[in-house]
């Protein structure tokens, strides 16, 4: 049982039932998030139908100075956040060349293929999301949203519970049970959770739980209109996203590629993954997490490997001076 427990299977590596596996017998297919930043528009309504929906505290109404980004990052009050990333890019092969991206319109916007919507329409060219005029500079919008981790280090160093996972695959924070110890916070490998400073307890996305426990999709996802935050089994959504990174590269955008959505990698795949038109930092994402407690049965075995030979070093020392003085005994008793 300790070897299973303290194996590679529940803190790293491939997991394909973690609610399975966290004793949610029976437990629906796990579902998540795709968010697909080619057709945000940065409207910013996830922002505002997750506070309303989870009675979330305002925590910033000024512009921070980086573009219209007000929020600047995911927090404790802050459970979506929308990047506004205002990009130069230099056009290839002279004026009129397609821009780092996709093609060029008349105008010098970049072309981005709009997504299929669920009543089968789309496709076309969108002439406005993510192009900037003149080759020379693009607008990259993404909601960014806890990720919801198949191996969750938040939910690891927990002491006492309040983090656990669903039955759904996510994970949750009670908040009537945390104690505001803070050992989740540095755990996050995407700096994800925080701890609210009114009251020092921790708080991050629950992919409205309670919206799932009756049939409905988490509010962000209900109120974004170009279908850039799409809800559903993770399986299902995972397709759906191979198949719009190739609609993009067929129309010319090779940079856009899949993050978070490989179940081998260092978290063992994300429950909120993403469609990124250049590399994860730009958004500012970690270009390879790597849940924090994967090294824990090592540094266990080796914290008793060292404590068995210090247990071993001072039962020597205080063994040695005793062992010599029954040797000169026996000397002594052997001489009359």
């Amino acid at each position: 049982m300790t070897d299973h427990l303290l194996g590679d299977h529940l803190l790293s590596g491939i997991e394909p039932g973690p609610a399975r596996d966290a004793g949610h017998s029976g437990a629906p297919p796990r579902t998540g998030f795709f968010t697909d930043t080619s057709v945000c528009i940065g409207c910013k309504a996830c922002e505002v139908a997750c506070k309303e929906w989870n009675a979330l505290p305002e925590d910033g109404l000024s512009l921070s100075g980086m573009s219209y980004d007000n929020t600047q990052g995911l927090g404790a009050s802050t459970w979506r956040h929308v990047a506004f990333i205002e990009q130069e890019v230099p056009a290839r092969g002279g004026p009129g060349a397609p821009a780092r991206g996709g093609p060029l319109t008349a105008e010098g916007r970049t072309q981005l293929p709009l997504a299929e919507t669920s009543d089968g329409t789309g496709g076309g060219l969108d002439e406005g999301t993510g192009g900037g005029t003149g080759g020379d500079l693009r607008w990259l919008m993404a909601s960014d949203v806890c990720k919801h981790c198949t191996h969750a280090a938040c939910l690891d160093v927990c002491p006492t519970g309040s983090l656990f996972r669903t039955e759904f695959g996510t994970v949750v924070v009670q908040e009537d049970i945390c104690n505001g110890c803070g050992y989740c916070v540095p755990a996050c490998p995407y700096g994800v959770i925080e701890q609210r400073p009114s009251d020092g307890r921790a708080f991050k996305c629950t992919m409205c739980y309670d919206r799932l426990g009756a049939g409905q999709e988490p509010a962000c996802a209900k109120a974004c209109p170009t279908e850039s935050i799409q809800y559903g089994p993770l399986d299902e959504l995972r397709e759906r996203a191979a198949l719009r990174v190739d609609q993009l590269h067929a129309a010319g955008v090779t940079d856009a590629r899949l993050y978070g959505h490989e179940p081998d990698d260092g978290v063992g795949g994300d429950g909120a993954f993403f469609l990124l038109l250049d590399e994860p930092e730009v958004y500012g994402l970690p270009p390879d997490p790597v849940v924090t407690t994967r090294d824990l049965p090592a540094m266990w075995k080796h914290a008793g490997t060292a404590a068995l030979t210090l247990a071993g070093g001072i039962a020597l020392a205080f063994a040695g001076p005793a062992l010599r003085q029954l040797g000169a005994a026996t000397v002594r008793r052997g001489r009359r």
